[in-house]
């Protein structure tokens, strides 16, 4: 075999086309890794500070059904004005569950703005704090118990989330200091698809639907006025454009052997060989 330069060429390219087809069996592509960070910023120092949005403290409206939980030395004044409290409603769906469950009577709010309290009768208190309407039920019940202690929560506030979370459902918003990061926590996380750069937010407020968005990524997220959930507030999660949905299955015939899916690779490689046989044989 005469050692020149054009037959070692030849070789060179042979050999790399050998090894370009023998590598190339890889057939899945492997994806980019997901991204799933949050709070990212330009500025990496700890202890680090933001600014946060002051939650809107809630009040009681027309159709709010409150709690009102009475304790004084009467017991037999405590269980009358308890009785919504112990008594319950069969439901569809509540705490975030699917499915039957139950929840308390509670005191309605009517069209008024007022709820009827045995001992007391009507009192006003739309437009009120919880805080504030402990206080005016505290005085009303001090004429005819003995310090009493008063307690009002809301039992029909709440809010939903939907889209890539693991846990989609309507959960019980207990207080106005719940914020977004613990409704999703609520909700098990996003799923590996669910974009965290675009969280909407649909609000109702001052008679509009309005639809915020919230960027989990940024640390600008504890400043947004959507921080802090409101009640009825609907929470939705969109999805990265990884994420599709699966058709539905399709009669296949039975899948070749590995050694025909592979035979055309085999079929190059000794095709190849025959080449460089033959051209060191001359």
């Amino acid at each position: 075999m005469n050692d020149n330069p054009t037959k070692r060429l030849l070789f060179f390219c042979i050999a790399a086309a050998m090894s370009f087809q023998f590598f190339s069996c890889k057939t899945a592509q492997q994806l980019p890794p997901a991204r799933l960070e949050y709070f990212q910023t330009d500025n990496p120092g700890f202890p680090a500070y933001v600014e946060t949005f002051v939650p809107q403290v809630a009040q009681i409206q027309k159709d709010d059904i409150l709690a009102v939980i009475v304790s004084s030395l009467n017991k037999e004044s405590n269980e009358i004005l308890n009785f919504t409290n112990i008594n319950t409603l069969p439901v569809s769906v509540f705490s975030g569950n699917v499915g039957g469950g139950s929840q308390p009577l509670g005191y309605s709010v009517d069209s008024s703005g007022s709820v009827v309290i045995p001992l007391i009768g009507k009192v006003a208190l739309g437009g009120l704090t919880l805080q504030k309407a402990e206080e005016k039920i505290r005085v009303e019940l001090e004429k005819s118990i003995k310090d009493p202690v008063v307690n009002v929560r809301f039992m029909n506030h709440k809010f939903s989330i939907l889209g890539e979370v693991s846990a989609v459902g309507t959960y019980n918003l207990l207080d106005e200091r719940t914020t977004i990061l613990e409704a999703i926590a609520l909700a098990g996380d996003l799923t590996m698809f669910g974009k965290r750069d675009s969280v909407t937010v649909i609000r109702y407020a001052g008679g509009k639907r309005e639809i915020g968005k919230v960027n989990l990524r940024d640390r600008s997220v504890f400043s947004s006025p959507y921080f802090y959930v409101r009640n009825g507030d609907l929470i939705y999660v969109e999805p990265t454009k990884d994420k599709y949905l699966p058709l539905p299955p399709q009669p296949q015939a039975a899948p070749p052997s590995l050694f025909l899916q592979r035979a055309p690779i085999y079929l190059g490689l000794i095709s190849t060989l025959v080449i460089l046989v033959s051209l060191f044989t001359r």
